[in-house]
């Protein structure tokens, strides 16, 4: 590609990539502030539970909305109306009075988190040549993993400085309202920066906007463009707009068998229990004896180990492929997960403190295999699935297919969220279920998946 034709597709890439911090961002956020809802609301673990979990059910709603919703109005709209989304939901989220009002905003956030789940990969897979697809979907993941790092931090800082997630700090609000607050600044540059980027050219071309999609294509990429009109033309139906039932075929009366392979992606990624890890890892460490600013230090660490391996992944994926990441991947997290088992499931309780007690070593232990299995993750099912979803459907498809499939992966993530409050007092077993999940994904990967390295979307 000419330099600065890359350039260009890189940037609005990038601009795609806001709506995915903003994601990590909204997700990491909670970690640090169930001391503060369990305080401020008097809520019991049902109520931690759908606290933290409300968001995963607006995420399932904007994930399944979203594709058809863009294939009707555009990419580019839809984008502009989500980070009006994530910021009325970061605000709303800080000040709310109740448990009830601060669900209604979580879930709201959860729509836009939804929302951008399916545009940055529908959109970047439209706009980037497939020589450099890989790496450039892989920015999402990136961005998600930078923002739940940058939540992570944020709420570890506000910690320090305020002495307390409880506490009254700045203009007499508590701690862990300003976390939820911090959220506002990048929403608006997101709002802003998506005004200034193209709307996708493969959607251009759907909804018959040739010269529009031909003016656009000319700025991102060095190709016969007309030809590649054409192609664009033959992958999908000329007669009218993809929909929902396109992904039923007709022919041989069943579901597209690439759809199925799609929710199992979905499900894998949810089903290996990372995001226990992201949102109640401040609780899970409080829980087996370390103090409040070592949990929230730990997510810090977790968080940077997050961003190195999907910065690893980044570099891998175009070379080795998608199938080898994931396999790979699963099967660290396996070995990783089963040693938490071990070790969660040979601690003492002490019923009085209502925690596991883990003894020196044990805890260094179950340290070290959670950075593990979270830097397995981030090089392999973080990333790699987000990159198949955005590449493995074909044009007529791929709009009602990718909501279809993060819509189940918002509803897997709602059902291991709002389950693990409730599993705490038996760790040793939820994680030996995890670990099982990741065995089980290993051969998903070798049994069902198909490569899709190299493939332009044309020819999927």
């Amino acid at each position: 590609m000419k330099k600065n034709t890359s350039l260009y597709t890189i940037f609005i890439s990038l601009v795609a990539t806001i709506g995915g911090l903003l994601f990590g961002f909204d997700s990491g956020v909670i970690n640090g502030t169930v001391k503060g809802l369990e305080s401020a609301f008097q809520l019991d673990e049902a109520g931690i539970a759908n606290s933290v979990a409300s968001m995963l059910l607006g995420c399932a709603v904007g994930a399944l909305l979203t594709g058809n919703i863009a294939d009707k109005f555009g990419r580019k709209p839809i984008m502009i109306i989500t980070a009006i989304g994530f910021t009325i939901s970061a605000w709303g989220s800080g000040i709310a009075t109740s448990s009830f009002e601060f669900i209604v905003y979580r879930i709201l956030g959860g729509v836009s988190v939804g929302a951008a789940s399916v545009l940055a990969p529908t959109y970047i897979s439209e706009v980037a040549p497939k020589e450099i697809r890989g790496r450039l979907a892989s920015l999402q993941q990136l961005a998600i993993v930078t923002g739940i790092f940058l939540a992570f931090l944020c709420n570890y800082l506000i910690e320090g400085q305020s002495g307390g997630v409880t506490t009254q700090w700045l203009l007499n609000f508590q701690a862990w309202r300003w976390m939820f607050w911090v959220e506002i600044s990048p929403a608006i540059i997101f709002f802003l920066a998506a005004i200034f980027i193209p709307e996708s050219p493969r959607y251009l071309v759907i909804v018959g906007k040739i010269d529009l999609a031909k003016k656009v294509l000319k700025k991102i990429s060095n190709v016969n463009v007309d030809q590649l009109v054409k192609e664009i033309q033959a992958s999908v139906l000329k007669d009218r707009k993809p929909k929902i039932t396109d992904l039923y075929d007709k022919v041989n009366k069943r579901i597209h068998p690439i759809l199925w392979a799609g929710i199992g992606l979905s499900v894998f990624q949810q089903f290996v229990g990372i995001n226990v890890i992201f949102y109640y890892g401040s609780v899970l460490w409080e829980s087996v004896g370390f103090g409040e600013s070592e949990s929230l230090q730990i997510n810090v660490i977790g968080g940077a180990v997050n961003i190195l391996s999907t910065v690893l992944a980044i570099f891998l994926i175009d070379k080795t492929g998608r199938k080898p990441l994931l396999f790979t991947g699963s099967i660290i997290m396996a070995i990783a997960l089963l040693v938490m088992a071990f070790i969660f499931g040979g601690a003492t309780f002490d019923p009085k403190a209502e925690k596991l007690i883990l003894d020196h070593t044990s805890g260094i232990i179950a340290l070290i295999a959670a950075n593990v299995y979270v830097f397995a993750f981030g090089f392999s099912w973080g990333p790699v699935v987000w990159v198949m979803l955005g590449e493995m459907f074909n044009n007529k498809i791929r709009g009602a297919a990718l909501s279809v499939a993060a819509g189940t992966q918002w509803f897997a993530n709602y059902l291991i969220t709002i389950t693990f409050p409730l599993l705490k007092g038996v760790l040793g077993w939820t994680y030996f279920f995890y670990g099982s999940c990741a065995l089980l994904s290993a051969l998903f990967v070798k049994k069902i998946l198909k490569e899709t390295k190299g493939i332009s979307l044309e020819e999927m």
